[in-house]
């Protein structure tokens, strides 16, 4: 096995151990690339403000995107997990 395919291995690994971290990559990336493309049109917007207009929009959807994840995963590990592990208990 190469290093390249341990890597692209402990990546997918990742990927469904949290999904919800490429969400909030792929969205922080379109939130920039949208915001780049309408900078054109900004009006008299200073380039400051639009800028810190863009990083919090990208930052807060990368936040949300965390956020989701975690709570997901709690609901996973305290409310569906013991319940199967009850319905495993009484089935025996």
């Amino acid at each position: 096995m190469s290093a390249y395919d341990q890597n692209d291995s402990k990546l997918m690994r990742k990927v469904k151990e949290n999904p919800f971290v490429p969400v909030g990559i792929a969205g922080f990336f379109a939130i920039v690339g949208y915001r780049l493309m309408k900078m054109k049109s900004r009006g008299d917007t200073k380039m400051s403000v639009h800028l810190i207009h863009m990083r919090v929009a990208a930052q807060g959807f990368v936040v949300g995107a965390m956020t989701v994840g975690v709570l997901y995963k709690m609901y996973n590990d305290y409310i569906v997990k013991p319940r199967e592990e009850q319905k495993a208990t009484q089935d025996k």
